[in-house]
């Protein structure tokens, strides 16, 4: 066993980033897309960070790397590589089934660039497809083991952090109570199921 080598990664030697060309960043944007669904602007946002790192370490040109990447974007969109649309449905999907709320959805979309537009497109269909998509909030209560989905006293003792995780979570004081009060979690599990036929 070799005892030299640094533990502390501080004291490790930096590797240089590579320089950003044109092809270099292609192929950080197919690796990327390769391992995650991307929206145009978080794509942008990650290939925009590694010509920074160029610029700094081998004094490359800004301008023409973001050039590049503007090309490059508008080639995978061409494509169909890159489809906001798209993305966005099926994060709002996704999100849905793990218990998001409405808001918190558009947050997250809003956070990986998303337009306006197409936010509001994805929540539309999430509605059309789901009776009441704010029931989500049953799927995060049982996901944080809120209300029914606690054990005996704990869950009175505990009402109004609850009520405080669900408001946190962008849940509508209504929903939150009616969840957080609901007799057991037979009950709302039998709701949301109901709700997703």
């Amino acid at each position: 066993m070799d005892n030299s080598q640094p533990k502390d990664k501080s004291q490790q030697k930096q590797r240089k980033p590579r320089n950003a060309t044109p092809k270099s960043l292609e192929n950080a944007a197919h690796y990327h897309l390769g391992r995650f669904a991307s929206s145009s602007e978080n794509l942008r946002r990650v290939l925009g960070r590694r010509v920074e790192r160029s610029a700094r370490a081998h004094d490359t040109d800004r301008a023409e790397g973001l050039a590049a990447i503007d090309d490059l974007i508008s080639k995978f969109e061409r494509a169909g590589l890159l489809n906001d649309k798209v993305y966005a449905a099926a994060r709002a999907v996704s999100l849905h089934r793990r218990g998001a709320s409405r808001r918190a959805i558009q947050a997250k979309l809003r956070e990986k660039g998303i337009a306006s537009d197409l936010i509001e497109a994805a929540i539309a269909a999430l509605a059309e497809t789901h009776d009441e998509p704010e029931f989500a909030a049953a799927a995060y209560a049982r996901r944080r083991r809120l209300g029914p989905y606690r054990e005996g006293e704990a869950r009175a003792e505990r009402r109004q952090r609850d009520l405080g995780a669900m408001a946190r979570a962008g849940f509508g004081y209504g929903l939150a109570i009616r969840v957080i009060d609901c007799d057991g979690a037979e009950e709302l599990e039998r709701d949301a199921a109901r709700e997703n036929k």
